[in-house]
């Protein structure tokens, strides 16, 4: 069986990763062609092109790539054609892999999109499209499929992959001893995102923040989680923060660092998205904090259909984590609500709280992995 899969971003890449091997362990015939990144692979994906082609995101970001990514489009449909695949899995980044399974579904190539699209988030209208885009899709989060189903559209919630994280399994006396963590700092975590734009965006207001927040409460080490596609910005961006940061770029050591902050009473300062959800399940307090272009920003306000934007608070169906976003962005704003959870045990535990309420929502509902969840999905649309 050939699987052509396309991801076109860093979580998409753990993503397709974890379903690769599913799908061997379910099929071990199974063969794969596509696009994709370092863990794609790993599990024997030769990529037709660059995955980082791919990860832009904001209107004003992609206008001056569309020469690019119009190339793209017509190597992945050409190569697609000439393959005959069995099934198309695209995996999140919908304004490329969308268009894509639009172009070759009538071919008489089966599609399934993982990673359901927002549309129930910012614009429903756009559902009916799907219909002819694709066979089914993969939801992560257990309120997706309905508002799908009754668009007609057949979808299988098959749990979220921070589950397989490990994310709640790091060794902290390990961080520790390898990053020379001194007994009394307390790391807060920093998550900016994977993408240049995010970085150069968001670090230089997480690095306000920090400051501010080592004037009142001394000891602090910022811990950054980085991918290896921004790392030199982030050393840049990181230049004058009150105390050297710690760069984390691989998963292992994320996850420990994860560990070494929720055992020393550290806190977060998280973007939106799955980064809260990690440091959900390793019981860390957090902030998020985003901004985008404030066009792109104007366009998604009039857009967007839901009261948050952190899944932790989605899942939880009220605001367990502070949400600061745009022009509510801002280092003193950030600073005061890490203020806050590093004084107050009461504010702490309550965050704690209403991760376990959040999280207890994301495992599918036949047990297992996600990944495995999402395998059987797969096979039992290519037939």
């Amino acid at each position: 069986m050939l699987v052509w899969i396309c991801a076109g971003e860093a979580s998409g890449d753990i993503l397709g990763g974890r379903l690769m091997a599913a799908l061997r362990r379910a099929r071990p015939d199974t063969e794969f062609a596509g696009v994709g990144g370092a863990r794609m692979a790993e599990q024997g994906l030769a990529s037709l092109f660059p995955m980082q082609d791919l990860a832009l995101m904001g209107l004003l970001e992609v206008i001056p790539r569309l020469r690019r990514l119009a190339q793209r489009m017509r190597e992945a449909e050409s190569d697609i054609a000439a393959r005959r695949p069995d099934i198309l899995v695209t995996i999140d980044a919908r304004s490329f892999t969308l268009r894509l399974a639009e172009r070759v579904r009538p071919r008489g190539v089966k599609v399934v999109h993982y990673v359901a699209p927002q549309v129930w988030a910012w614009r429903p209208g756009r559902v009916r499209k799907l219909r002819d885009r694709v066979d089914s899709i993969l939801a992560l989060l257990p309120f997706e499929p309905p508002f799908f189903e009754a668009a007609g559209i057949p979808v299988r919630f098959v749990g979220h992959p921070v589950l397989e994280s490990g994310a709640d399994a790091g060794e902290a006396a390990r961080f520790a001893t390898r990053h020379g963590l001194a007994a009394g700092e307390r790391p807060v975590i920093v998550m900016p995102g994977s993408r240049r734009t995010e970085v150069r965006r968001l670090l230089p207001l997480f690095g306000g923040a920090l400051a501010i927040a080592a004037r009142e409460a001394p000891g602090l080490r910022p811990v950054v989680v980085v991918g290896a596609l921004v790392r030199g910005a982030v050393e840049e961006a990181a230049r004058g923060w009150p105390a050297a940061p710690i760069l984390v770029t691989g998963a292992g050591d994320r996850n420990d660092a994860f560990a070494a902050a929720a055992a020393a009473g550290g806190v977060g300062l998280i973007k939106s998205g799955t980064s809260s959800l990690e440091v959900a399940m390793a019981g860390i307090p957090h902030v998020v904090g985003y901004r985008v272009n404030p066009i792109t920003a104007e366009i998604v306000r009039a857009l967007i259909k839901v009261p948050h934007v952190s899944l932790v608070n989605l899942l939880a169906e009220r605001e367990v984590v502070p949400e600061l976003l745009q022009q509510d962005c801002t280092p003193d704003a950030l600073a005061r609500h890490l203020l806050r959870l590093l004084r107050d045990p009461g504010a702490a535990a309550a965050q704690r709280a209403g991760f376990a309420g959040a999280l207890a929502r994301l495992r599918p509902s036949g047990g297992g992995l996600p990944s495995e969840a999402a395998a059987a999905a797969v096979l039992a649309v290519a037939g």
